[in-house]
Formats: structure tokens, sequence, C-alpha cells
């Protein structure tokens, strides 16, 4: 079974194959590719460019003072590290990419995914999609279930959000079965199927 990776390095090492970046625009990229399913701080972004840094995987480019003549005096002083990922970095962000865990099935690792399918194999995004779909229809069928189990139990307001996950759990799924058809129709006929592997196989 393929070992579990932190979504965020991976993130950071796809963020940065695009460009280097110093920290604050990092973040920015950052908060855009996780999505809603992390909130994300220095406190958790520094300590993963450390980590990055100690297996060579990222490095510092340069360190370039801010110039802007409207920038505070303080802030005109500051110097701005900035970030670029190695060529271990790459191949160590293709290997990811293509290698899915586990966490690419559950809401912040799809997230992460997702926003790099530009570079992953289609057969890879496949078995992500289906992975992620075989997830999110458990999610429904639980919350189908809580939804009745509910009725007698709960009030009408903690009902209605019940309802209001099912329905946006229902939701994703019908847009998981577009993705996934749009591509089995792109990988051509003639080359054999390759097995999609469950949540529960892989776990």
């Amino acid at each position: 079974m393929p070992k579990r990776h932190d979504v965020l390095e991976f993130a950071v090492l796809g963020v940065l194959s695009d460009s280097p970046l110093h920290g604050y625009e990092l973040r920015k990229r950052l908060a855009v590719v996780l999505g809603p399913f992390r909130a994300l701080s220095y406190g958790s972004l520094y300590p993963c460019l450390r980590r990055l840094q100690a297996r060579r995987l990222i490095e510092e480019l340069a360190v370039t003072p801010a110039t802007e003549s409207t920038a505070p005096p303080l802030s005109a002083r500051r110097a701005r590290v900035v970030y670029a990922i190695t060529a271990d970095g790459k191949e160590e962000f293709a290997t990811w990419a293509n290698s899915p865990g586990p966490e690419a099935w559950e809401d912040e690792g799809f997230a992460a995914h997702l926003a790099f399918f530009s570079r992953t194999e289609e057969r890879v995004r496949l078995r992500i999609l289906e992975g992620r779909r075989s997830r999110l229809e458990e999610r429904v069928e639980a919350l189908r279930d809580s939804v009745v189990r509910g009725r007698a139990k709960v009030d009408a307001y903690t009902l209605t959000l019940q309802q209001h996950g099912l329905d946006g759990a229902e939701r994703e799924v019908r847009w998981l079965n577009e993705l996934i058809q749009n591509e089995q129709s792109s990988i051509p006929q003639s080359r054999p199927a390759q097995a999609i592997t469950t949540p529960e196989e892989q776990a």
C-alpha cells in the first residue's frame, strides 16, 4: 500500500513547480489549491517548508528586499525569501501525483490532487475520481440513514442541516460521474483497462 503523503507538502511542490514564490504569495496560491478544507497559517506553512528544504526538495533561491515605493519603511527593509523547487522536488511531486494513496479520496487530498490533474496521468486521474466517488457514495448512504432516523428524534433545524449535507454530497456524486465519463471517453479503447483500487482495498 502506498504511504500516506502530507497533502500540504504535495501542494507546496505542485505550486512551486510553476514558478519560485516568496512565502506570502505561496500561501495565497495554496489557499486556492486547498480550498475550504484547510485553514492555512504561516505556523503550518513554514515548518512544512523547512521539512522540504531538509530533504532538498525545495531551496531558497534568493533573498530580495521589497522595493515598492509605497511600502512602509519597516516593510521596505524586510527581506523576502524566495522558494524554488529542486530537480529532486520535481521528481518527488511527479511520483506523488501519479501514485495516490487513500488520502486522495478525502476532501483535502482530493482538492489538492484535482488542482494538479493537468500533470497527472490519465489513468491515475480516473483512479482518483473513482475512489472519490466511492467515498462520496458511502457518505451519501450514511447521510440518508441519518436523515431517516433523525426525523423522529431531532428538531427541524438539525434535520434541515442534515438534508443540506445530503444534497451537497449527491450533487458531487453526479459531478464526479460526469468527470469519470469524460476521462473514460478520452482513454483509447484499444488499451487494456486498469483495475481501479477501492478505498477499502487501499486502507
